[in-house]
């Protein structure tokens, strides 16, 4: 059984209720349920906090045991050296994504420090941007 972990950082916890227009109605107990009944064969472990350290830890706790991490960092995408520093040095592959097209918003969100440690980056499909991500992991792994 394939092991994924889906880590969220800063303010998704809120998705569903915060700007639905950019991050739609769905939250991630949704997600996580339709992950689940869509792909049996893999265990998904979700982890989500608002705080850099503690996604910093979570990388580096399922780094070395897991199949693929999904990451969505939030904010920190734009700002975390010490998150791009822990994507690089875990031996698990990461897969970058982001609800809405991080490219059509404001200025400050067009750069990704993490995204050159990550194996690519899944932008601007909403919820299905986690869906896609599991798919390439599943291509990568068969």
């Amino acid at each position: 059984m394939l092991k994924i972990a889906i880590i969220n950082g800063p303010n998704l916890n809120l998705t569903g209720q915060r700007e639905p227009e950019i991050y739609g109605s769905q939250n991630f107990d949704a997600l996580l349920l339709d992950l689940k009944n869509a792909y049996a064969n893999i265990e998904f472990i979700y982890f989500q906090s608002n705080v850099e350290g503690e996604i910093i830890n979570e990388l580096q706790h399922k780094g070395f045991s897991f199949d693929g991490i999904v990451l969505n960092a939030g904010a920190y995408t734009h700002t975390s050296v010490a998150i791009a520093d822990a994507i690089k040095a875990i031996k698990t592959p990461v897969i970058e994504v982001h609800m809405s097209n991080i490219l059509n918003r404001e200025t400050f969100r067009h750069t990704s420090l993490i995204g050159a440690n990550c194996i690519g980056c899944i932008m601007g499909f909403g919820m299905d941007s986690y869906k896609l991500a599991v798919e390439q992991f599943l291509k990568m792994m068969t």
